[in-house]
């Protein structure tokens, strides 16, 4: 016993696991906390990790705890506790529900495409969650007005809306499957809109640079748009697989006899293959870029590499912040 409290009086429970400057590191590490098992964890179990992952910390951790039962914690704290507050985060904006939530979705979307009212009901619905996801996950450390989060909801909302009636009315003498891509053409545009609108407060103020010590220096609009960026090709790639490869595999399947005979099973099929990619893709979309970026100074705004050198006796090469997911 011990020798494992010694063990732990070492233990740097925010060190990763994995190495994040690696793919492969960063995607075992998306793996272990968008696990969508994590959300039927009771609320008393996630405030248990909380408070582990606190007295770790601290350097208190009660006698007996073993390093398996802090990773357990440090899973659960990262997979509902917002990383910039500490705050539990809504379970429905949390990254371990795009499985189970997206699934359903997608499923849907690529199920319900060819009437009119259906396509707008469905977009309306991918974009109410895409933008509790997007508020969710967003660098907490710029606030966000209701009239801004209006605004970008309904934006983004009418942006999808918009491309994927227009495509359908272009694409209704074109062959079966390039209709049935017509929602991804549509989720691919309205994440262009509805990332950077829910999170334009970071765009117009910037958002929070620290040193590696993880001390504030200021904030910079240049570094936002870097990590919005990022967070846009993330989801794009996320949603890429399924609803491009799920339209395929859905035409070839439903010219089978057996299941042109039980074609109230089509939607529930394409909800379970939508899960199926992305139980893999929402790991892997995630682990694409750091989520704690590194950005040299020299690409910082003139004014705030001025401050840096005027606060830093040394040479500060980098500085890091947190893009959000």
């Amino acid at each position: 016993m011990g020798r494992m409290e010694a063990d732990l009086s070492d233990f740097n429970i925010d060190a990763p696991r994995w190495d994040q400057c690696t793919f492969l590191g960063r995607v075992k590490h998306f793996f272990n906390i968008t696990d969508p098992r994590t959300v039927l964890v009771p609320e008393r179990e996630l405030d248990w990790a909380k408070v582990m992952v606190e007295q770790s910390r601290m350097g208190t951790v009660p006698p007996g705890t073993q390093v398996e039962q802090l990773f357990y914690a440090k899973k659960l704290y990262d997979s509902a506790f917002h990383p910039d507050t500490g705050h539990k985060m809504n379970v429905i904006g949390r990254m371990s529900f795009q499985v189970p939530g997206g699934m359903i979705i997608t499923g849907f979307m690529l199920q319900f495409y060819r009437t009119m009212p259906a396509v707008i009901f469905w977009q309306w619905v991918n974009q109410s969650f895409n933008a509790l996801v997007n508020y969710t996950n967003r660098n907490a450390a710029s606030p966000t007005s209701v009239r801004q989060m209006a605004v970008s909801y309904i934006t983004a909302t009418t942006t999808a809306v918009a491309t994927a009636v227009g495509m359908n009315m272009l694409t209704k003498r074109a062959p079966p499957l390039v209709g049935r891509w017509v929602p991804f053409a549509a989720v691919a545009a309205a994440n262009c809109v509805n990332i950077p609108m829910m999170r334009q407060q970071e765009l117009i103020q910037g958002i929070c640079v620290k040193d590696r010590n993880h001390n504030e220096i200021g904030h910079s609009r240049r570094a936002a748009a870097i990590g919005i960026t990022q967070v846009v090709i993330s989801r794009i790639t996320m949603a890429a697989p399924g609803m491009i490869l799920l339209p395929v595999l859905m035409e070839r399947l439903e010219k089978l006899r057996f299941v042109q005979r039980v074609r109230v099973l089509h939607a529930p099929l394409q909800v379970l293959l939508s899960g199926c990619f992305l139980i893999f893709m929402v790991p892997v979309a995630c682990g694409l870029f750091p989520q704690q970026c590194e950005l040299p100074v020299s690409y910082l705004e003139p004014e705030l590499q001025d401050t840096i050198k005027a606060k830093y006796r040394e040479p500060v090469p980098h500085v890091y912040f947190n893009k959000g997911l």
